[in-house]
């Protein structure tokens, strides 16, 4: 089993679960972010003075999936959340141990 990570534009939220959820991938937690990578930020202007924006707000979601999953996952949320500008994103695998459902009881695989 993994964790899969990704880091998103917020616009691309409903596109990503739906992705997912047509893969048969029910349950994510969705947690609201700001952060900046390679474009580190940029400047507007609000009532005519420029400020810079550091950090950008993004979206983070995180599932868990069977690892022989992480593949179709991983190509799920990449083609719903592409735009091919900046800042579209990151995706972190990890390792995942061992998971329960709190409500049932069922372990690993099962619970997912």
């Amino acid at each position: 089993m993994k964790i899969v990570m990704a880091i998103i534009k917020p616009f691309k939220l409903e596109e990503v679960r739906d992705a997912l959820t047509g893969l048969g991938i029910h349950g994510l937690t969705v947690t609201e972010v700001k952060g900046y990578g390679r474009q580190k930020g940029h400047t507007e202007i609000y009532r005519g003075a420029e400020y810079a924006v550091s950090f950008l707000p993004k979206v983070k979601i995180e599932v868990a999936v069977a690892s022989e999953m992480v593949d179709k996952a991983i190509g799920a949320i990449v083609g719903a959340a592409k735009t091919g500008q900046i800042g579209d994103g990151k995706i972190f695998v990890i390792p995942l141990d061992h998971a329960v459902r709190i409500r049932t009881g069922e372990a690993d695989g099962a619970a997912l």
